[in-house]
């Protein structure tokens, strides 16, 4: 007897086919703002961690708080980027060295690297590209034309976060020489949500929050 798919048999193959295309048609279409904003949650959640798991006090330094981890936005060179740091001689830069330790942290998914998308005066300055993640340069990766970090509710305008040791984020400048520095070791704790808006060429954005208190990062 000749053997046949009843019509249930092919109605289900058909919806299999169906949903299958669809994710398959779905991982080509790109959303590069979307990629941008999922890895900038994704090293603010990791900056967050690595001031949890450091904590800078020292009781024979009076400016110990500012070494705290931080993620530093930079439009320098006309390139939106960002850096993962902790400035530790309170100068507001990404140094790479400063009594021999480098400032800025290493790319845990590739140790030859760190977490800084362009070079700086401070930090190689283009004499050594191979340290940089270029995918830190939203711009060149992502296509990203300005970033923009508003709230906090702390008086400061600076681009930077930074998360204590139990992981709460602050909003304030870290150079000494400012106006708006952190003055002391709970000056600037944000009280509002902070946001982080990342804006492309046709003027799409994607807005990252991260709370107060609990300093939980999402995209709104």
């Amino acid at each position: 007897m000749k053997k046949a798919f009843t019509m249930l048999e092919l109605v289900f193959v058909i919806m299999i086919v169906g949903i299958l295309s669809y994710f398959v048609s779905s991982s080509f279409q790109r959303n590069p703002l979307r990629e941008a904003a999922d890895q900038v949650v994704s090293h603010i959640r990791y900056t967050q961690h690595l001031a949890m798991q450091d904590d800078t006090f020292a009781s024979n330094d009076s400016a110990w708080y500012r070494k705290r981890w931080q993620v530093r936005f930079s439009t320098a060179g006309g390139v939106q980027s960002y850096a993962i740091m902790s400035d530790i001689n309170s100068d507001g830069n990404p140094n790479a060295s400063v009594g021999g330790i480098i400032e800025v942290a290493k790319d845990p998914l590739n140790p030859i690297q760190y977490l800084i998308g362009t070079p700086t005066t401070s930090f190689f300055n283009n004499t050594k590209p191979e340290f940089m993640n270029k995918k830190l340069d939203l711009t060149s990766t992502y296509g990203v034309t300005r970033i923009t970090v508003a709230g906090g509710g702390t008086g400061s305008t600076a681009n930077r976060i930074l998360f204590d040791s139990m992981g709460r984020p602050y909003r304030g400048d870290t150079n000494a020489l400012n106006g708006g520095v952190i003055a002391s070791p709970s000056d600037r704790i944000a009280m509002t949500p902070i946001t982080v808006t990342l804006i492309d060429s046709n003027l799409n954005t994607m807005v990252i929050t991260i709370e107060p208190e609990t300093g939980y990062t999402h995209i709104l």
